[in-house]
């Protein structure tokens, strides 16, 4: 049995769902998660359930019985590949952010990534937006990055520059752009975020992370903040010519690696 702890919001919890699933579907056993965690943190809760995975939630004993005898934790940020060389009764303690702990698996990881519930309502009206346009995902994230102290000195938040610039780079490259902006503080987004192009807010998700992921997805191109969110908002994407901007500074302290957390293939500023 494959157990992985998850804790953090939807995008780190896809991570953490991501590399047990490699890891349970190379062995042929089952995963389990370990959804414990937010029965203290309060900050965001659980928030893979509305997603087509196989889900199943271990227990007090399996999580007490798996840590006493292989509870593997992260060791840096960057790519490890000795994890992906673990046996099959391991408990998984990390947030192994990048696509490298499960690239060979890809197709089943998108496959249970889709949302289960079919889109409907604003957001139906959104998808076919989307879909008719040449679709440019911008996430802002704001939110604790910015009155959380600790949260801010920590990650920082993308500078108006760094999206001016994106911008400016797409619009090199896709004829006819339209943005579809998504944010956790869109009255800051409207009073300080103008470019001389179509846009949309997307404002109607706040209690639906997966439906702004869905759409995000849709979108044939994507700009994305410093954020494990919007990161798979862009590598959820399908579209084969789809450009991604990240940006280069991932954190605003130096103690993590981060080679490996971009695809190669994103562009980077």
């Amino acid at each position: 049995m494959i157990i992985t702890k998850l804790i953090g919001g939807m995008g780190n919890q896809l991570f953490q769902y991501a590399v047990g699933r490699r890891l349970a579907h190379h062995h042929g056993v089952l995963l389990k998660i370990d959804i414990t965690a937010f029965r203290e943190y309060k900050l965001r809760s659980y928030h893979l359930n509305p997603l087509n995975i196989i889900e199943s939630v271990a227990t007090d004993e399996e999580i007490d019985d798996l840590k006493n005898r292989h509870w593997i934790r992260e060791r840096h940020f960057h790519f490890d590949p000795e994890i992906l060389q673990l046996g099959s009764d391991v408990y998984l303690d990390g947030y192994w952010q990048s696509e490298k702990y499960f690239k060979d698996i890809e197709g089943i990881i998108r496959n249970e990534f889709i949302v289960r519930e079919p889109v409907n309502g604003e957001n139906e009206r959104h998808l076919n937006q989307i879909q008719s346009c040449n679709a440019v995902a911008i996430h802002i994230r704001r939110g604790d990055y910015v009155t959380n102290p600790s949260a801010n000195q920590y990650h920082g938040v993308c500078s108006l520059e760094y999206y001016y610039q994106a911008v400016a780079l797409i619009a090199e490259r896709v004829g006819n752009p339209h943005f579809f902006i998504f944010s956790d503080e869109w009255d800051w987004v409207r009073e300080n975020f103008h470019i001389n192009y179509p846009v949309t807010i997307i404002n109607n998700n706040a209690n639906w992370p997966e439906q702004d992921l869905r759409l995000m997805s849709a979108c044939r191109h994507h700009i994305i903040a410093n954020s494990s969110f919007s990161w798979w908002g862009a590598w959820l994407g399908t579209h084969p010519d789809r450009i991604v901007i990240a940006p280069q500074k991932w954190f605003n302290t130096p103690e993590h690696c981060t080679q490996d957390l971009l695809p190669e293939y994103w562009l980077k500023i």
